[in-house]
Protein backbone atom coordinates (compact mmCIF):
# COMPACT_ATOMS: atom_id res chain seq x y z
CA UNK A 1 0.00 0.00 0.00
CA UNK A 2 1.40 3.37 -1.00
CA UNK A 3 1.71 6.25 1.43
CA UNK A 4 -1.09 8.19 -0.29
CA UNK A 5 -3.41 5.17 -0.01
CA UNK A 6 -2.56 4.84 3.70
CA UNK A 7 -3.36 8.53 4.27
CA UNK A 8 -6.67 8.13 2.39
CA UNK A 9 -7.57 5.06 4.46
CA UNK A 10 -6.69 6.82 7.72
CA UNK A 11 -8.69 9.89 6.68
CA UNK A 12 -11.80 7.77 6.15
CA UNK A 13 -11.19 6.09 9.51
CA UNK A 14 -10.82 9.50 11.23
CA UNK A 15 -14.01 10.80 9.61
CA UNK A 16 -16.00 7.72 10.62
CA UNK A 17 -14.52 7.82 14.12
CA UNK A 18 -15.27 11.51 14.59
CA UNK A 19 -11.63 12.50 15.13
CA UNK A 20 -11.82 16.06 13.83
CA UNK A 21 -8.18 16.96 14.43
CA UNK A 22 -6.89 13.89 12.57
CA UNK A 23 -9.36 14.46 9.73
CA UNK A 24 -8.39 18.12 9.38
CA UNK A 25 -4.68 17.32 9.53
CA UNK A 26 -4.94 14.53 6.96
CA UNK A 27 -7.03 16.70 4.63
CA UNK A 28 -4.35 19.38 4.88
CA UNK A 29 -1.66 16.82 4.05
CA UNK A 30 -3.63 15.60 1.04
CA UNK A 31 -3.92 19.21 -0.11
CA UNK A 32 -0.17 19.80 0.35
CA UNK A 33 0.57 16.62 -1.61
CA UNK A 34 -1.76 17.64 -4.44
CA UNK A 35 -0.19 21.13 -4.63
CA UNK A 36 3.26 19.51 -4.78
CA UNK A 37 2.10 17.29 -7.63
CA UNK A 38 0.66 20.24 -9.56
CA UNK A 39 3.63 22.55 -8.92
CA UNK A 40 6.09 19.92 -10.12
CA UNK A 41 3.91 18.79 -13.04
CA UNK A 42 3.98 15.13 -12.01
CA UNK A 43 1.54 12.52 -13.28
CA UNK A 44 2.21 10.07 -10.47
CA UNK A 45 3.84 10.70 -7.11
CA UNK A 46 6.31 8.29 -5.57
CA UNK A 47 6.42 7.55 -1.86
CA UNK A 48 9.67 9.55 -1.78
CA UNK A 49 7.84 12.61 -3.12
CA UNK A 50 5.14 12.19 -0.49
CA UNK A 51 7.75 11.75 2.25
CA UNK A 52 9.33 15.04 1.21
CA UNK A 53 5.97 16.82 1.54
CA UNK A 54 5.33 15.16 4.92
CA UNK A 55 8.81 16.07 6.18
CA UNK A 56 8.18 19.70 5.21
CA UNK A 57 4.78 19.64 6.97
CA UNK A 58 6.43 18.23 10.10
CA UNK A 59 9.10 20.93 9.98
CA UNK A 60 6.41 23.63 9.72
CA UNK A 61 4.70 22.18 12.81
CA UNK A 62 7.98 22.10 14.78
CA UNK A 63 8.67 25.72 13.86
CA UNK A 64 5.12 26.71 14.84
CA UNK A 65 5.48 24.94 18.18
CA UNK A 66 8.63 26.94 18.94
CA UNK A 67 6.93 30.20 17.98
CA UNK A 68 3.81 29.46 20.01
CA UNK A 69 5.91 28.47 23.05
CA UNK A 70 7.78 31.78 22.80
CA UNK A 71 4.45 33.59 22.60
CA UNK A 72 2.97 31.73 25.57
CA UNK A 73 0.18 30.14 23.48
CA UNK A 74 0.01 26.72 25.16
CA UNK A 75 -3.34 25.92 23.53
CA UNK A 76 -1.80 26.24 20.06
CA UNK A 77 1.33 24.36 21.17
CA UNK A 78 -0.90 21.41 22.14
CA UNK A 79 -2.77 21.47 18.83
CA UNK A 80 0.40 21.69 16.72
CA UNK A 81 2.00 18.93 18.81
CA UNK A 82 -0.96 16.61 18.18
CA UNK A 83 -0.83 17.40 14.46
CA UNK A 84 2.90 16.66 14.46
CA UNK A 85 2.23 13.28 16.09
CA UNK A 86 -0.26 12.45 13.33
CA UNK A 87 2.24 13.42 10.60
CA UNK A 88 5.07 11.47 12.23
CA UNK A 89 3.06 8.25 11.88
CA UNK A 90 3.84 8.37 8.16
CA UNK A 91 7.48 9.41 8.40
CA UNK A 92 10.36 6.97 8.88
CA UNK A 93 12.07 6.93 12.26
CA UNK A 94 14.59 9.80 12.49
CA UNK A 95 18.27 9.02 12.95
CA UNK A 96 19.60 9.60 16.46
CA UNK A 97 22.44 12.13 16.85
CA UNK A 98 24.89 9.28 17.51
CA UNK A 99 24.36 8.05 13.92
CA UNK A 100 24.51 11.54 12.43
CA UNK A 101 27.83 12.51 14.03
CA UNK A 102 30.03 10.09 12.01
CA UNK A 103 28.41 11.33 8.79
CA UNK A 104 29.15 14.93 9.81
CA UNK A 105 32.78 14.05 10.56
CA UNK A 106 33.07 12.41 7.15
CA UNK A 107 31.54 15.46 5.44
CA UNK A 108 33.95 17.76 7.29
CA UNK A 109 36.88 15.65 6.10
CA UNK A 110 35.56 15.58 2.50
CA UNK A 111 35.04 19.34 2.30
CA UNK A 112 38.11 20.34 4.29
CA UNK A 113 35.94 22.62 6.45
CA UNK A 114 37.77 24.33 9.26
CA UNK A 115 35.41 26.84 10.85
CA UNK A 116 31.69 27.55 11.38
CA UNK A 117 31.88 29.75 8.28
CA UNK A 118 32.06 26.52 6.23
CA UNK A 119 28.66 25.21 7.39
CA UNK A 120 27.15 25.68 3.93
CA UNK A 121 29.74 23.42 2.27
CA UNK A 122 29.14 20.65 4.79
CA UNK A 123 25.35 20.88 4.69
CA UNK A 124 25.45 20.71 0.88
CA UNK A 125 27.29 17.38 1.07
CA UNK A 126 25.46 16.04 4.10
CA UNK A 127 21.78 16.80 3.53
CA UNK A 128 21.30 14.54 0.48
CA UNK A 129 22.60 11.65 2.62
CA UNK A 130 20.20 12.27 5.52
CA UNK A 131 17.20 13.71 3.67
CA UNK A 132 14.04 12.40 5.30
CA UNK A 133 16.09 10.48 7.87
CA UNK A 134 17.24 13.33 10.09
CA UNK A 135 15.99 16.74 11.15
CA UNK A 136 18.05 19.42 9.40
CA UNK A 137 18.11 21.52 12.55
CA UNK A 138 19.70 18.68 14.55
CA UNK A 139 22.24 18.09 11.76
CA UNK A 140 23.17 21.78 11.71
CA UNK A 141 23.61 21.82 15.51
CA UNK A 142 25.99 18.85 15.30
CA UNK A 143 27.93 20.50 12.46
CA UNK A 144 28.30 23.72 14.46
CA UNK A 145 29.37 21.83 17.59
CA UNK A 146 32.01 19.81 15.75
CA UNK A 147 33.37 22.81 13.83
CA UNK A 148 33.54 24.94 16.97
CA UNK A 149 35.59 22.22 18.66
CA UNK A 150 38.28 22.45 15.94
Amino acid sequence: MSLIEKIDKDLIKALKGGDKLAATTLRGLKSDIKYYQIDNILDKLTDEDVLGVLAFAAKKRRDSIEQFKAGGRDDLVDQESRELEIIQQYLPQLMPPTEIEPLVKQAIAETGAESPADIGKIMKVLMPQVKGKADGKVVKEIVIRLLSAK
